[in-house]
């Protein structure tokens, strides 16, 4: 199998939408159920400072991913924060994984971004292991941030540091030059 990355466009809106659609990605995310596919179109458009990208097996979208840029905060140039989710029938198969070789590479070596920032459910054991592999570490914990399921639930506020001419590999060596990875 080959996950293949590439910048999500406006037509990978239905396989988008259809991404944040499933019980377990609403469950670990700030989405609710029921979204609007016009917020998805909206979010789809280019916007100055995100980078939107999803994951493909055989042209089949399977996740997706956006890197926000503080493009209009001068104080917060080197920094970014993420968030991603992978289709619930492919969860557990390197597609996150693949996702972050992806967006680590852009942050690392092209946007020069030292710090990369995101959000995640405490109870969420599999994303966040997924994030401490690529260096990610608990800065604090949220309390009651977010009501989900008919209760309040705990985030940590996670982040990735580095130092600006410290350009290390990721797992796993650097990623492929085409972005597709071979599972």
């Amino acid at each position: 199998m080959t996950i293949h990355i590439r910048r999500a466009t406006p037509d990978d809106l239905e396989a988008v939408y259809n991404i944040y659609t499933g019980p377990l990605v609403i469950r670990g995310t700030l989405q609710l159920p029921f979204p609007s596919i016009d917020r998805w179109r909206k979010r789809l458009e280019p916007q100055d400072g995100v980078i939107p990208l999803v994951a493909c097996v055989d042209e089949e979208i399977v996740g997706h991913l956006s890197l926000m840029t503080f493009t209009r905060s001068p104080r917060r140039r080197h920094a970014g924060t993420l968030g991603m989710a992978v289709r619930d029938d492919w969860q557990g198969r390197g597609v996150g994984s693949t996702l972050m070789t992806a967006v680590i590479d852009l942050a690392d070596r092209w946007l020069n971004l030292t710090r990369l920032e995101l959000e995640v459910f405490c109870d969420n054991a599999s994303a966040v292991g997924l994030y401490k592999k690529f260096g990610f570490q608990i800065e604090g914990t949220l309390r009651a941030y977010a009501f989900r399921d008919g209760e309040y639930a705990d985030v940590y506020a996670m982040a990735r540091l580095r130092e600006p001419n410290d350009i290390s590999k990721p797992p796993g060596g650097s990623p492929p030059a085409t972005g597709e990875k071979s599972e």
